[in-house]
């Protein structure tokens, strides 16, 4: 049963390296597919919740969503999207410590809508702030798996939509990351 289990955590981790590989493909070439369509930005946050439950279930870690009603509609390719918002919110599950929550928010602003994932785990420490969207970058010393790929593909995929990524974190407090995405017009 145990050699099933890590038979499987290594499949899973293969396909993972693959798709990251895959997208950063795209990144190098120029040639970032983009779809762009209208689309709720809640049921895209709401997909990257699920696609992430079992991994925050492991943990014991719960989600908190603050989300308005009513909230506009972006202009965005929705699986690129959905894409970074799991990446996002994987990043904050691994980086978290068990028993903790992970709050996650939409807000309208003028012209966009952003959407933010703050953890409460170890934060980054300022000297490497500014590197984490750099590719193949992985926080020294860090002994969380990852291929250094994922923020760096995920700042691509948001800036190819003339949106912004960016991150806000206090050493030992935990991290902002947020997206903003442009709004329906």
């Amino acid at each position: 049963k145990n050699l099933v289990i890590s038979i499987k955590d290594d499949s899973t981790r293969l396909l993972e390296i693959t798709v990251d590989l895959l997208n950063m493909a795209q990144v190098e070439s120029g040639n970032i597919k983009l779809s762009i369509l209208p689309a709720d930005p809640k049921e895209i946050l709401i997909y990257a919740i699920n696609a992430t439950q079992t991994q925050a279930d492991n943990k014991q870690i719960k989600f908190e969503i603050d989300c308005p009603e009513n909230i506009p509609k972006v202009q965005v390719d929705i699986e690129k999207t959905a894409w970074v918002l799991t990446n996002l919110i994987s990043n904050a599950i691994r980086y978290s410590y068990d028993n903790s929550i992970i709050y996650l928010r939409i807000e309208a602003q003028e012209k966009t809508i952003n959407i933010s994932v703050r953890d409460t785990g170890q934060g980054i420490a300022p000297q490497y702030i500014d590197k984490v969207f750099e590719r193949y970058f992985r926080v020294p010393g860090t002994k969380k798996e990852g291929t250094g790929l994922g923020l760096a593909i995920s700042k691509e995929f948001i800036e190819a939509q003339n949106g912004e990524i960016k991150v806000d974190s206090e050493f030992a407090k935990g991290s902002t990351f947020s997206i903003n995405i442009p709004i329906l017009t």
